[in-house]
């Protein structure tokens, strides 16, 4: 049996969050100064993220970047306040933004990302489609998509969300089989290839 790690005793800024050790076993996210551990994803979770990685990747245009499961400051707060801190399963990102995360040693800022994305794993449904959803939209992220493996025998669905003014995001429905978007960037996705 593992412990399970102790909770901070005061809410955390993302300066507390920085000074936290790496921890291989769990995945952590700051939820309002709140630390949040979660189980690491199921192997169709990891494949289905590897396989959208590459395809992003193989289509982006030059000056953009794209990186799994990395920390974004999602700046809600003013520095120096219990912060957010999320790892989406997939951003993209403009090269620059690694090069000032290399000079500073912080965390990329959610003006920084070009699009977000999420895959629902068990457990993560509300987080993802209400939490996150909410969250990445108003902290001015762009692009969202969520990507929905189902249960077994499910065809893979991807809604893909825009910033939409006051209201947050709006989408025009879930995908199955073949994704096409100009919008952040041209890319085509075979969903049934992802898993």
């Amino acid at each position: 049996m593992t412990a399970l790690p102790s909770q901070p005793q005061r809410l955390l800024t993302v300066a507390d969050y920085l000074a936290l050790p790496e921890d291989v076993e769990v995945r952590h996210e700051l939820q309002e100064g709140i630390l949040v551990v979660s189980a690491r994803p199921v192997p169709d979770h990891q494949l289905c993220l590897r396989r959208l990685s590459r395809r992003v990747e193989d289509q982006l245009p030059a000056g953009l970047e794209v990186l799994p499961e990395v920390d974004v400051d999602l700046q809600l707060v003013l520095a120096g306040r219990p912060a957010t801190v999320r790892a989406p399963d997939l951003v993209v990102v403009p090269r620059v933004a690694l090069e000032r995360v290399r000079r500073e040693r912080g965390l990329l800022r959610a003006a920084e990302v070009v699009l977000a994305v999420e895959i629902i794993s068990p457990g993560s449904r509300r987080l993802d489609t209400v939490l996150k959803r909410s969250e990445y939209a108003d902290a001015g992220i762009p692009y969202y998509w969520i990507v929905d493996l189902g249960e077994p025998g499910d065809r893979i669905t991807l809604t893909a969300h825009h910033l939409a003014g006051e209201f947050g995001y709006a989408d025009a429905g879930s995908v199955v089989g073949m994704f096409t978007t100009t919008e952040p960037f041209p890319v085509r996705i075979d969903l049934d290839a992802l898993v």
